[in-house]
């Protein structure tokens, strides 16, 4: 056996758990520390709309008065502040989310069977 081949045998495997918390973990500070240093001006779309003219002609829509509407937390007055929470906040929304598809989807493919 070549010594690169003994290196590769000896590895340990990380385990599942420890990955998708290091994810979870890389996440959230981007979310928290990204979203803090976000800019305040408007975003492509919403700048373009404004200079051909017909950002006024826009509507609300159903969750403009939501908690998490428009990239702020309600309630939160610093507006630093409440960005990055708005960020995290959807972070682990959507990591709660994926997660519990992951687990549904993985139980379903391992208990049904495959018999044509």
């Amino acid at each position: 056996m070549s010594t690169e081949t003994k290196q590769t045998a000896t590895k340990r495997a990380v385990p599942f758990r420890w990955v998708a918390v290091g994810i979870a973990v890389v996440a959230l500070l981007l979310a928290g520390v990204v979203s803090y240093y976000a800019s305040a001006n408007p975003d492509g779309l919403e700048y373009v709309a404004g200079k051909t003219g017909f950002l006024d002609s826009a509507s609300e829509h159903g969750a403009a008065d939501g908690p998490l509407a428009d990239y702020s937390t309600k309630g939160v007055d610093d507006a630093r502040l409440s960005g990055g929470l708005a960020g995290v906040i959807g972070t682990v929304l959507v990591l709660v989310i994926a997660g519990g598809l992951a687990l549904v989807v993985r139980r379903r493919s391992t208990g049904s069977s495959d018999e044509a």
